[in-house]
């Protein structure tokens, strides 16, 4: 097998996946079945291409498993596909979670159209994370709009159809900046060399700009993409979204689409526009730890479990852009590091919501207290998550956020400091929550409350066993991460690498 075709099979394999749902629409029951065997597939097929990755020394960095098919010359359509060290542990990750969510947080209600929904949003941000065109990146980066709507719109809360239409407007808004500086870029670069449009990726990144055209084409790029992580101040339609959302939702809107946003920023506004990035940097570091400090505050009074990890969330992504925007090797891999970790800790942290609100029917800290008497386990649960998102020594978080602080003291010293205060307010908040929620004295319906049953241990089973042993042995993500950060690195300061 032409080990392109491992990446063609990520976008085939979805499809085919939706393809038998259609037809079989009416046998309900195979419904899930064909769902969760599709995702696993995807998932096999993801760990062979992670296994394959060429991270050796010979051509370490460099983007893998490439194959350019030419769909029309003249306008710059191509079908064009590669992986680096980056992309390839959001395509695992992207894979892990869909897998667990559709496992997790099944929904009955329309089952067929909710698996289908699920397996396009898989293939969408496949194809984002496979794709080496900025026109084709584009494509299946709005694609997610899609799915993503409909799955807050048609499962989620009280007030779902408002939150669906702002995530909706704010990020297809957003889009709109990107489209721009992609077909700018294009036309400059056949300006320059003749030709046929051509949108490569390693073709756009030799484009010469003067200093002003890249700094206007990294705000561009960088809007919206902090409107699809979300960055402060682009975030206001996370909270309403995360809330409202069914627990799948949650789950994909902050482990996957977010990441979308911040691997964007790293990988096509930071690696395309070197220039730009002293002149835009400190802007975006304040944005970012005003980020972190916002986001935990807002965590530290929220009333309801989903949006206290949402705003946890942007706190986080206030990490992930400040490693990203730093020039640091070491930063930037924290960064890439703590977007597969987080992504795997709010997956986790919402599946253990969805466990508590299916339960107790409500997901109102005010409504709970004192679970931990009669559900141990899933206190358990909670607290080795909790601990993760604080950053304890042991657990992902940690090493995570140590490599991005590490990095940021070396270069940009008050940034780093005052970021280091979020890791503090992170323990507090959590630890507010966990007093509130699992503390105490149960009673009515807090003390009959059932413990996680043995299905729902093992689908949180593999989160936890990431969490735990990236914490202890994170090289083999490193090993894949490290020479393609290098390689950015080396295009934003091509006079010194960056420690």
């Amino acid at each position: 097998m032409h080990s392109s075709l491992w990446l063609t099979a990520l976008l085939v394999v979805p499809l085919l996946g939706m393809a038998l749902l259609i037809a079989f629409r009416k046998v309900t029951k195979g419904a899930y079945i064909v769902g969760v065997a599709t995702a696993a597939v995807e998932l096999a097929i993801s760990l062979v291409v992670l296994f394959l990755y060429n991270s050796g020394i010979k051509g370490a960095g460099t983007f893998d498993f490439a194959y350019r098919l030419i769909v029309a010359a003249p306008f710059g359509l191509a079908y064009d596909v590669a992986v680096s060290g980056i992309s390839i542990v959001m395509i695992v990750l992207t894979a892990i979670v869909v897998v667990v969510a559709l496992l997790g947080a099944r929904e009955t209600k329309h089952e067929v159209a909710f698996v289908c929904w699920m397996l396009f949003l898989l293939m969408a941000t496949m194809g984002a994370f496979v794709s080496h065109d900025l026109l084709e990146f584009f494509l299946f980066f709005e694609l997610t709009l899609v799915p993503s709507y409909f799955l807050i719109a048609q499962w989620g809360g009280p007030e779902r159809a408002r939150a669906a239409l702002k995530f909706f407007i704010y990020t297809f808004f957003g889009s709109g900046f990107l489209l721009v500086g992609i077909l700018y870029l294009g036309f400059a670069h056949l300006h320059q060399a003749g030709g046929d449009l051509n949108f490569s990726y390693g073709i756009l990144s030799g484009t010469s700009l003067s200093h002003g055209t890249e700094v206007w084409l990294f705000i561009a790029f960088a809007i919206s993409f902090a409107i699809k992580s979300p960055i402060f101040p682009f975030h206001t339609w996370s909270p309403i979204a995360y809330a409202e959302a069914p627990t799948s939702g949650s789950m994909v809107l902050s482990a996957l689409l977010a990441k979308l946003g911040t691997y964007g920023l790293l990988v096509f506004a930071v690696g395309l526009f070197p220039l730009a990035l002293h002149t835009i940097q400190p802007y975006v570091l304040t944005l970012a730890v005003i980020g972190i400090l916002y986001g935990s505050a807002l965590a530290a009074v929220s009333k309801d479990m989903k949006r206290l990890v949402a705003y946890s969330s942007l706190a986080q992504v206030g990490f992930i852009t400040l490693g990203t925007v730093t020039g640091s090797k070491l930063a930037m891999v924290g960064a890439v590091l703590l977007m597969f970790n987080h992504g795997v800790i709010t997956a986790a942290f919402f599946l253990i919501i969805g466990y508590i609100e299916k339960r107790r029917g409500s997901y109102l800290l005010a409504d709970l207290k004192g679970l931990q008497g009669p559900a141990p386990v899933l206190a358990a649960l909670f607290t080795v998550v909790m601990l993760a998102s604080i950053g304890l020594p042991g657990l992902s978080g940690f090493i995570s956020e140590f490599l991005i602080l590490l990095g940021t003291f070396g270069t940009h010293q008050w940034w780093g400091i005052v970021a280091t205060t979020g890791v503090l307010f992170s323990a507090l908040y959590l630890l507010w929550a966990y007093q509130q929620v699992f503390q105490g004295k149960a009673e009515g319906p807090n003390a009959t409350i059932k413990d996680v049953s043995g299905r729902e241990r093992l689908i949180i089973l593999p989160l936890i066993m990431l969490i735990v042993g990236l914490g202890v042995f994170p090289q083999p993500l490193l090993n894949r991460i490290t020479p393609s950060v290098q390689q950015i690195v080396v295009h934003v300061a091509p006079t010194g690498v960056s420690k």
